[in-house]
């Protein structure tokens, strides 16, 4: 743990329903927070204009059912698109940033005529040879226009505090990587970069899929001079079968347990069993978080990661819908 004075932020999308993988990621925060006497900012990722649902009071609604809280109003990504804009001066006033007006389909073509690795997901590494060659177009033109920034052929590690150091080459695997977009907004990597280096926020505890996203982060990071700080990226929740929950995934929705009279204390019962905080038992908020050893807590999150991470099954949604006797089943699972 860390010494008083921190910052740590819950960052929800409110662009669906949030599943028991927040749950875990979000309480987890929570704890780390109140325990080492981190400020806890609640910022909600809301640039998604299309996708965003009631403006982000479903989010809050869940976030408070589960007895979260946080300090300060709601921080809106959607509020602070002067400062994103700002941040894309800086990187072009440093050269870092140019007007990128390709298609998907061109960037694809153009890497496979040099023979790119895909980043996954069907996206394509962005060539150098598509850099425009006219310094001219090395700016930021302030509208509808994808921009991307100069990745440096180099290395990055990022030392993590659950998952250990990762070292990373962002230029060979991504190559230059989006930071404005089309619709007028910035890319998911320069909003969180310039809202946590702008708002002081010293740890970052997210789930293990965003991990890579925090060497792309740190790179615009140090281009922006901002501080950079500590990562904390926890283990996934997967479902039975191995992959992990996804806002589609309605059995193991919040919003869809609470619909069906799921207590927020079996919620929390099974989070604190998972991150080796309680054994399996509905626990009230107060009682979890008098009963966090915050010397434990880092390890215990350790240890899920080496053990894969929790997993729900049948029996756990039956656990959560009030069957104690399906504990026995699991019992037979590794933290879920």
């Amino acid at each position: 743990m860390h010494a008083k004075g921190g910052i740590s932020r819950l960052a929800p999308s409110p662009t669906g329903a949030l599943h028991l993988g927040h749950a875990c990621t979000f309480v987890a925060n929570w704890l780390l927070a109140r325990k080492s006497g981190w400020r806890l900012l609640l910022r909600l990722d809301d640039l998604d204009a299309p996708r965003v649902q009631s403006s982000g009071h479903d989010v809050l609604d869940t976030l408070r059912w589960l007895g979260l809280d946080w300090d300060g109003e709601p921080i809106r990504q959607s509020a602070r698109l002067d400062r994103y804009r700002a941040a894309m001066h800086a990187l072009a006033q440093a050269g870092a940033v140019y007007e990128s007006p390709h298609t998907r389909s061109e960037v694809r073509e153009a890497a496979a005529a040099v023979g790119a690795p895909h980043e996954g997901e069907g996206h394509a590494r962005f060539p150098d040879a598509l850099r425009p060659s006219d310094r001219g177009a090395w700016r930021f033109v302030d509208a509808a226009v994808n921009h991307r920034v100069h990745t440096l052929d180099e290395g990055t590690t990022v030392h993590d505090q659950v998952m250990g150091s990762h070292d990373f080459h962002v230029h060979r695997d991504h190559g230059d990587f989006l930071v404005w977009t089309k619709a007028g907004v910035p890319s998911y990597q320069l909003a969180c970069a310039v809202d946590d280096g702008e708002l002081g926020v010293t740890d970052v505890v997210r789930g293990a899929d965003l991990l890579e996203s925090a060497a792309l982060q740190t790179r615009l990071l140090r281009t922006l001079r901002l501080p950079e700080p500590r990562w904390w990226h926890l283990p996934l929740v997967r479902n039975a079968q191995g992959d992990r929950l996804a806002k589609r995934d309605g059995a193991e929705g919040l919003a869809g347990l609470q619909r069906d009279g799921v207590p927020a204390d079996r919620v929390r019962g099974l989070v604190a069993w998972w991150i080796g905080m309680a054994p399996l038992a509905p626990i009230t908020r107060d009682a979890l978080l008098q009963r966090c050893d915050p010397d434990a807590l880092l390890p215990s999150l350790r240890a899920m990661h080496a053990s894969g991470g929790p997993r729900v099954h049948a029996a756990t949604l039956a656990w959560l819908h009030g069957d104690d006797a399906a504990a026995d089943t699991l019992a037979t699972h590794v933290r879920g």
